[in-house]
């Protein structure tokens, strides 16, 4: 638990991560009983993603509130079951990965449907690429060994953002001013994130070559 506390400032607060986990890590003792694989979960979380994407195409928000809740809960979920139903596989991080970047894009692309005359637009296409490279420099760093979990915008932070616009757009009757500044939110936070990854990992390299062998 301590690594959530330790890797800088993140937009969701530290203890509300450590609940969350937590939260979930017993939910996922339910589905290792019942003997559910967690690819399974990591399917059903691409096509939770797919359905908010038709649904923001389509202008229907709550159902997509509805199923943008489900793929957030499913993003945390197969991971919980892979690690405690002793299901960690290679393949099973990679699959998880990739859908996980399949349901993003699914999700701004009906977005993008629904605002396809709308300046927004743009900021849309920032926001999947800052989402994109949030990732992808993770993913880089970590296979030259480093540890690269920093940054204000990670993919909770941003499943998070678009359920608060959405809910906020329906409550306040309001959704399009709700959803612009979520997106805009986004594009800003995730492009941030992918450059303090780049620093991190720079002066990461810069402390390894000035103290050789004392890096924790």
């Amino acid at each position: 638990m301590a690594n959530y506390e330790n890797k800088g400032f993140r937009f969701l607060p530290a203890r509300l991560i450590i609940f969350t986990l937590d939260l979930f890590d017993r939910l996922s003792r339910v589905f290792v009983r019942l003997k559910i694989h967690p690819n399974w979960l990591s399917l059903a979380g691409l096509i939770s993603g797919l359905v908010v994407g038709i649904c923001y195409a389509t202008h229907q928000p709550f159902l997509a509130l509805v199923f943008l809740a489900f793929c957030g809960m499913l993003d945390i979920l197969d991971g919980k079951v892979a690690t405690n139903g002793n299901k960690k596989t290679l393949f099973g991080a990679v699959f998880d990965s990739s859908l996980d970047r399949h349901s993003e894009f699914a999700i701004y692309l009906g977005l993008g449907f629904y605002y396809k005359t709308h300046w927004i637009l743009w900021v849309l296409a920032l926001a999947f690429l800052g989402s994109t490279m949030v990732s992808y420099t993770r993913a880089r760093a970590e296979s030259l060994g480093v540890d690269c979990r920093v940054g204000m915008m990670q993919r909770a932070e941003r499943i998070v953002i678009l359920l608060l616009g959405n809910f906020i757009g329906l409550v306040f009757n309001c959704f399009n001013q709700a959803m612009i500044v979520s997106v805009v939110f986004i594009a800003l936070g995730a492009n941030i994130t992918a450059i303090q990854r780049l620093a991190y990992v720079y002066n990461y390299e810069r402390r390894k070559k000035n103290n050789p062998g004392n890096l924790g």
